[in-house]
């Protein structure tokens, strides 16, 4: 069963163009490495705050993405960029 996420994210003001540098590092290794993971990108809404979309193809590759190096790597690089913790939405895919 396929398995989409939105994930809110909150960036301290000011610092949105360093996050903007780390995450598209990160998209570019998901998409290069995470074969079960079928989408992974980022969104701004009208608002100015950032939304990730991703998409996977069962829990084990969320599990896998959430133990990848590179997810980790990315999680120190945020450090000081986040202004709160993100808000995930979890959804089971229909169609």
């Amino acid at each position: 069963m396929a398995i989409g996420i939105v994930a809110k994210l909150n960036v301290a003001p000011g610092k949105e163009a360093a996050f903007e540098e780390v995450m598209l590092d990160l998209i570019a290794q998901v998409r290069a490495n995470e074969p079960d993971n079928q989408l992974y990108t980022l969104c701004k809404d009208a608002t100015g705050r950032y939304v990730v979309m991703e998409l996977y193809t069962d829990a084990a590759a969320i599990e896998a993405h959430g133990n990848s190096d590179h997810f980790r790597a990315a999680g120190k690089r945020f450090a000081g960029l986040m202004a709160g913790a993100p808000e995930i939405e979890r959804m089971e895919v229909i169609g």
